[in-house]
């Protein structure tokens, strides 16, 4: 039972390191929106490239929080039935999710979204503006890197189940938007 301590724990590590990244990539994209609203209303100045770069940062946001909401629990979910349960039927719904959704799903988006980045980078795909960001496959690597880390994510709802099933464990009730960041 130590091991599977060792591993949630680790695998839960990874979880919140996308979180963090996430985090910073969300910090950077408000300073960079701001930049963009002060150049363009008070020196009529716009940079392509800029703009692109806020929807760049955003998938960053979007594809790397996801692992973090699933490892504390912020995904959106039906809780009707869920908040009523006990632990232990919690974790069993909380395995077969992971086990029959959430870790498919990684494996289609990684696979698909592999070639799609290596596509990408074979072709040397940039932007189509003027004076947009030249490599677009940069950003579409993130799309099978975060597939990865939310297969993680669903591995570590197993690992955390496993331990709310043995004891160790319990699932904290969320009140409102607790668990995001």
């Amino acid at each position: 039972m130590r091991w599977i301590i060792k591993l949630d724990e680790g695998l839960a590590t990874l979880s919140i390191f996308c979180g963090w990244v996430a985090c910073a990539a969300m910090i950077l994209m408000a300073g960079n929106v701001f930049y963009d609203v002060v150049a363009r209303y008070a020196f009529n100045e716009v940079s392509i490239g800029m703009q692109e770069m806020e929807w760049h940062l955003y998938s960053v946001v979007f594809l790397l929080g996801i692992p973090y909401a699933l490892r504390t629990d912020g995904h959106v979910r039906v809780d009707v039935f869920y908040t009523r349960w006990r632990d232990k039927t919690k974790a069993w719904v909380n395995i077969v999710g992971a086990v029959i959704f959430v870790i498919p799903f990684s494996y289609l988006i990684w696979n698909y979204g592999y070639d799609f980045a290596v596509e990408s980078y074979s072709m040397g795909e940039g932007s189509g503006d003027p004076g947009g960001l030249p490599h677009r496959w940069v950003i579409k690597s993130v799309i099978p890197i975060s597939a990865v880390f939310t297969g993680i994510a669903g591995f570590n709802m197993v690992t955390f189940a496993i331990r709310v099933i043995s004891g160790d464990k319990t699932y904290e009730p969320k009140h409102g938007a607790e668990g995001l960041a």
